[in-house]
């Protein structure tokens, strides 16, 4: 029969682990409760008959790729498919081969070759370790599908890129971390990304940090769901049907009935 001081023993080590257990849970909690709600904006996209901006998109492709590209991937989206924010067969192309993708000869050797509107962004780094080498320790999250991975991702990205500041009195800023009041805990390690005048816009519009962040939202809001337009379409066509069929079954039920009676 095992001692009873073994089993003191470890009732007292599952009692320390539960405590541990509840204490950390309790400081996510805490640094969730600390968040700030993002600011409410009204996006093209929202609702039903929501729609993407297309001119938008393109300038937040642009903000993506000369300021978000350095850290963040877009593993999800092909070069192919910027055609359906507007940019031409032609730029798409241009775009592809302007990128060098690691591939195979035909004696299966490692070679790279200029990019093709079928390939798929290029990552900035080869793997996450090297990423989060890079960055302090903590590698940047893939952009593909942030809008929907955050709550109200919209808004939490907008929020996000124009609420770096200074930090409050009675709030400490580690070392290495910037002050972001929509960031869980507050505190982040990347820098402020975004600012007035950052990228100068193809099309001449002032590239203000509300337009740029207002810009790559459009631009991430598409890349997460690149079907969005075509599905509430859809969805429009079925509750359209929906409600002729219903008026004919409801003037067939008062004819049944009508002759019934």
């Amino acid at each position: 029969m095992q001692p009873i001081t073994d089993g003191n023993a470890l009732m007292k080590k599952n009692l320390l682990l539960i405590a541990l257990s509840i204490t950390v849970a309790a400081g996510v909690a805490f640094a969730e409760g600390d968040q700030r709600e993002p600011r409410k904006l009204d996006w093209s996209f929202n609702g039903i008959f929501g729609t993407v901006d297309k001119q938008s998109a393109q300038r937040g492709f642009q903000v993506y790729k000369e300021v978000c590209s350095a850290c963040h991937s877009l593993n999800r989206v092909a070069f192919r498919n910027l055609q359906d924010i507007g940019f031409t067969e032609a730029e798409v192309k241009a775009l592809a081969a302007s990128y060098q993708i690691a591939d195979m000869n035909e004696s299966g050797e490692a070679m790279q070759r200029p990019g093709k509107p079928s390939d798929y962004f290029v990552p900035p780094f080869p793997n996450e370790k090297a990423a989060a080498a890079a960055n302090g320790g903590a590698a940047p999250p893939d952009l593909s599908l942030i809008i929907k991975a955050r709550k109200d991702g919209a808004n939490y990205v907008y929020s996000l890129m124009t609420g770096f500041g200074p930090a409050p009195a009675d709030v400490k800023v580690g070392d290495g971390l910037y002050y972001n009041p929509y960031f869980p805990g507050s505190q982040l390690r990347m820098p402020p990304p975004l600012s007035d005048g950052r990228v100068t816009y193809a099309d001449g519009t002032s590239a203000s940090l509300d337009q740029e962040s207002r810009d790559v939202v459009a631009f991430l809001q598409w890349a997460a769901e690149p079907e969005m337009e075509e599905r509430k379409e859809m969805g429009i066509k079925v509750l359209i049907y929906l409600a002729i069929f219903t008026g004919f079954m409801y003037i067939a039920k008062r004819n049944v009935w009508r002759k019934l009676h």
